[in-house]
């Protein structure tokens, strides 16, 4: 075996390197998160052959004192911690001390900076050859300035693996957008090739930071999507969700920052995704813009050195406060709360509609009996003829649209037509309005399903014989901690050996499903995100079944009044929206939309 020998300072750096820098995109991370750090409330960024030939952020940052230029090129130095507590609870996005060295040795790198409002300023320069710093005065603002040409110079290998210019461009104007979105107080220029490209304004007003989402997300975005503002159990979660309707054949527009930190991270992505669980149609991806604010000791951010990851102290708390704050956003949007996909496009927003909840919900015109296990739930028959289920003296203003008028419309309209036994047609403040019959119902039928089974007592199907499943050791562990949690879901695990479990009793609606493979999937999230929701969702794909077959279907004809009670109870409940496989149930065409169609006034 070789003797074992300490690497040179500029082989070591040129390894970080292999870390930090993999392209342009990675330089332009680096020096604009040093520039966050200083406090800049100006940054600048100009590129030239996709950041290959240049890179140049120009900050009006608290810039750095000339005896510590020097030292800003050296490995593991650093301003941002000094012991393990500030690494335990880091508030900056840099800290490891590695970037600037990490790029100089790759790179011919200059740094102009000035630390003082007068005063001469002072510039460093290294090249990757021998990594020497120069240092000379030069004039130069409050501020620093990073130059850094001709990327991978000295290392023909790793340039090689880079993409077109036109790619790695596109990668450093990625990079500026998610910064831009995290950063709103921060005045943003990107230039590129000598041409300016984007300007994103400081912003500090709610209106101006939609404006400028709005111009790194596009505007169908924002005209679809949802303001929440959450706080619990010290954390706090704002920012924009887009609508269930609104959604993307790929997870390409989903921006998530903790504590201003763009992350990816598992435990996110499997929040967000059973918020959306029932919403959302297969196969497609929500669109958001979220910022998860929490206390810095509880995250731990030394985990890649490229900073994309985090892990959180409390994985479990963190992941339900997400679940259940993104959850009751979806659940509580009601029709005329933000305008459909149809009424996006046509760039028309909802007027401020004016309107009251029916005092008792209307169920369909039929006699409906669900079965849970073994009791019932029954949904009372509505004669739609009188009126049932609303208040006689204000039963008129839900179910005649002859007296009331568009100011204090509902959400829906009211009912003019059905199309083909399958659509309802109706008329609101803002024009058309077409809803899925079946859709709508099914949703409908569903909530009320899932209301029931929440409220009544929960009935449990003991097995005559019972399951035993082989398990591992931290698996069965995790059974015995969590069994208040599958007792409160209706099953009965008892532990029989090290690896072993006996499933003795499930809930009666999962007496026919293939109860092992469940039991196993719950216990691998248990390990994995410290909660499940496998069997809740098991048993709502089950109500959904139940739900979709009783509800109405296809060339049933309805009555005006029938349709004017279904367009009520829609604005009643929640996730109206979507039917239970997550297809939309309504859309709008604005009068205006109608009028471009028709060409008219042209």
């Amino acid at each position: 075996m070789p003797k074992i020998h300490l690497l040179s300072p500029r082989l070591a750096n040129q390894i970080a390197a292999g870390e930090v820098v993999e392209r342009p995109a990675s330089v332009i991370k680096e020096l604009l998160e040093n520039s966050i750090d200083s406090g800049a409330s100006r940054i600048e960024i100009d590129v030239e052959r996709g950041g290959i030939k240049l890179m140049r952020v120009r900050d009006n940052g608290s810039g750095i004192a000339s005896d510590d230029l020097p030292l800003a090129l050296s490995r593991h130095a650093t301003s941002k911690i000094e012991q393990l507590d500030d690494l335990e609870s880091v508030a900056t996005l840099g800290f490891r001390g590695e970037a600037l060295a990490s790029i100089s040795s790759v790179s011919r790198l200059a740094i102009a900076t000035n630390d003082q409002n007068n005063g001469p300023g002072w510039k460093a320069e290294a090249e990757g050859r021998d990594m020497a710093v120069n240092l000379a005065p030069v004039a130069h603002p409050r501020g620093t300035t990073v130059e850094v040409r001709d990327l991978f110079f000295n290392t023909p290998a790793r340039r090689k693996f880079l993409r077109t210019e036109a790619t790695e461009y596109k990668r450093i104007d990625e990079v500026l957008r998610k910064l831009a979105l995290s950063h709103f107080e921060i005045d943003f220029t990107l230039h590129n090739n000598g041409r300016a490209v984007h300007h994103f304004r400081a912003t500090t007003s709610q209106a101006e930071q939609e404006r400028r989402v709005a111009a790194i997300c596009g505007p169908a975005f924002m005209e679809n999507a949802l303001y929440l503002d959450f706080e619990a159990a010290g954390l706090r979660l704002w920012g924009w969700v887009g609508l269930p309707t609104f959604s993307r054949s790929q997870g390409d527009l989903q921006y998530f920052y903790v504590n201003g930190r763009s992350i990816r991270d598992k435990l996110v992505t499997h929040a967000v995704r059973q918020a959306y669980r029932d919403v959302m149609y297969q196969g497609r991806h929500p669109a958001f813009v979220l910022y998860l604010e929490a206390n810095p000791a509880e995250v731990d951010v030394n985990v890649h050195p490229t900073k994309h990851e985090v892990r959180f102290r409390d994985s479990r708390t963190v992941h339900d406060f997400l679940f259940r704050s993104l959850y009751r956003a979806i659940a509580d949007i009601r029709p005329g709360d933000v305008p459909s996909v149809q009424a996006a496009i046509a760039e028309q927003a909802p007027s401020d509609l004016h309107w009251r909840t029916p005092v008792e919900q209307s169920a369909m015109g039929f006699s409906a009996q669900q079965t849970f296990g073994n009791s019932e739930v029954a949904e009372s028959t509505t004669d739609y003829a009188s009126g049932n289920g609303w208040q006689e003296q204000d039963k008129h203003k839900y179910l005649d649209p002859e007296s009331i008028s568009d100011e204090i419309s509902p959400p829906l309209g009211y009912a003019i037509a059905q199309l083909k036994g399958i659509y309802i047609l109706a008329e609101n403040a803002e024009g058309l309005v077409l809803v899925d019959m079946h859709a709508a119902h099914e949703r409908i039928t569903y909530e009320r399903m899932k209301r029931a089974f929440d409220t009544q007592a929960l009935v449990f199907q003991p097995l005559l014989v019972p399951i035993t499943l082989a398990v591992s050791q931290s698996e069965a562990d995790g059974a015995d901690e969590h069994s208040t949690l599958f007792e409160s879901l209706g099953f009965l695990l008892q532990r029989a050996g090290p690896e072993s479990l006996i499933v003795r009793r499930v809930p009666a609606m999962l007496r026919d499903a293939d109860v092992e493979p469940l039991v196993r999937d719950v216990l691998s999230d248990l390990l994995k995100h410290g909660s499940s929701d496998r069997i809740r969702q098991h048993l709502d794909e089950i109500m959904s079944t139940m739900a979709c077959h009783s509800s109405v279907r296809a060339n049933r004809k309805l009555s005006i009044t029938e349709m004017n009670v279904l367009l009520r109870d829609m604005e009643a409940t929640e996730r109206s929206g979507q039917c239970n496989h997550g297809r939309p149930t309504w859309t709008q065409m604005s009068l205006d939309a109608l009028d471009r169609l028709f060409l008219r006034g042209r």
